[in-house]
């Protein structure tokens, strides 16, 4: 089996390593290809993967290319988890709302957009080149945020790709360490979207415990989440910590304000993690990449890589079509919710109804979703102030005039569909 890595320079490529000999005994990977656009930074980080793979005993062939070409070529699974523009765009992606009012983000609001209009056409590229060069069926697992939009884009032009995102495996593992049991006895079942999910049940050993933990923690869980612990009781949910930028929208901006963006901080931890990376010294993945986010993301990936070729059916939190799954949504709406895996992909399980003030919030930005991606397939720019208006975090044509400048003035050099657009 060829498993190939857009992105491979990333500082999570370490953590996947780690995932894979975890899943040896399901996932017999014979080549990992590791193509990055950075070479100097991919042969730090294919030192360290190599460094790993001979102290865990692995025998895997690792190819480190700047050729997408030759990575894609014959490869039966892809992954892809590439930043376009570095963290130096996720700076402006994080700075130019504050300018507004409005919530600094890379994943939603006007930051959100900025980084799905740059990134859609470049995952949309690759996927199109896996088509053509890859294995028979090659599938793609995408972790390159928005990761709501950019499975959707994949989706629409018939790609089989799921979407995978590093919430639910986070409260799965905090829950597991709490009572010091086994991650596997903790089962996370949200809904909703990507960065828009609301936990209804965590079941221990199969019994729901978060009724008792809202009556009993709600302030802590609040806390946790950066929402009152009183909207936690009223709702009967645990909101995603993303839901702090709807729920705590203007007490957010405010801390954003005064505090360093956490793009600088991201980048200092990276910083520290290549250096970390290139001592040879350095053969097993440090404990620093839990302060990089994305904790956990590598070994959710290859437990699903290994029940889609293992067809096992386990149980994984994905973001595939809704196919019906949420009433009130369209099919082809990508939502975020517990599934079952096998070979022939992720099914999602079914789910009761969900209450109106948790839908409505969902179909809002569902619409902003499907107008991102139309922009960022046609370059129109009206659809750019169209899903700008209607993101419930901005909705105000003010604000729309502003973000789109600020946007365009911002992050012009990686928006070349939009040349010449107004």
């Amino acid at each position: 089996m060829k498993i190939t890595v857009i992105g491979g320079g990333s500082t999570y490529t370490p953590e996947l390593v780690s995932g894979l000999w975890n899943q040896r005994d399901r996932l017999r990977v014979d080549e990992l290809w590791l193509m990055d656009t950075d070479a100097d930074r991919l042969a730090v980080v294919g030192g360290m993967v190599r460094r790993m793979l001979v102290r865990q005993g692995a025998h895997v062939a690792v190819t480190l290319t700047g050729d997408r070409s030759a990575a894609l070529d014959g490869a039966d699974l892809v992954l892809v988890q590439l930043r376009v523009g570095g963290q130096a765009a996720r700076l402006r992606d994080e700075t130019f709302p504050l300018a507004c009012g409005c919530v600094g983000q890379e994943t939603t609001g006007a930051g959100g957009l900025a980084k799905a209009l740059r990134t859609v056409p470049v995952v949309l590229d690759i996927a199109d080149e896996a088509r053509r060069r890859g294995a028979p069926g090659v599938r793609v697992v995408d972790f390159t945020n928005p990761v709501g939009i950019v499975t959707r884009a994949l989706r629409s032009e018939g790609h089989d790709a799921l979407g995978l995102c590093n919430v639910s495996i986070g409260i799965q593992r905090w829950i597991a360490s709490e009572r010091g049991i086994d991650p596997a006895r903790v089962e996370i079942d949200p809904i909703g979207l990507n960065h828009l999910s609301w936990v209804r049940q965590i079941r221990v050993d199969g019994t729901d415990v978060l009724p008792e933990m809202i009556a009993e923690r709600s302030d802590e869980l609040g806390r946790r989440g950066g929402v009152p612990g009183e909207l936690i009781r009223d709702l009967g949910v645990l909101p995603s910590y993303y839901l702090k930028y709807y729920y705590a929208h203007d007490a957010t901006v405010r801390e954003q304000r005064q505090a360093p963006p956490r793009a600088e901080v991201v980048a200092g931890v990276e910083a520290e993690l290549l250096e970390l990376y290139r001592d040879p010294a350095v053969d097993t993945k440090p404990p620093q990449l839990e302060q990089r986010g994305g904790a956990y993301y590598s070994e959710a990936a290859t437990a699903l890589l290994a029940s889609l070729v293992a067809g096992t059916g386990d149980l994984h939190v994905l973001d595939v079509p809704n196919a019906g799954t949420i009433a009130g949504l369209a099919d082809d709406d990508v939502i975020e919710t517990l599934c079952r895996v096998d070979a022939d992909g992720a099914h999602p399980l079914p789910q009761a109804p969900v209450a109106p003030e948790l839908l409505g919030l969902i179909q809002a930005v569902s619409a902003y979703e499907r107008l991102a991606l139309r922009a960022a397939v046609s370059g129109d720019r009206s659809l750019v102030r169209k899903a700008l208006l209607a993101h419930p975090l901005i909705g105000q044509w003010e604000r729309v005039a502003a973000l789109e400048a600020g946007l365009f003035e911002t992050g012009a050099a990686h928006l070349h569909r939009f040349a010449g657009a107004a």
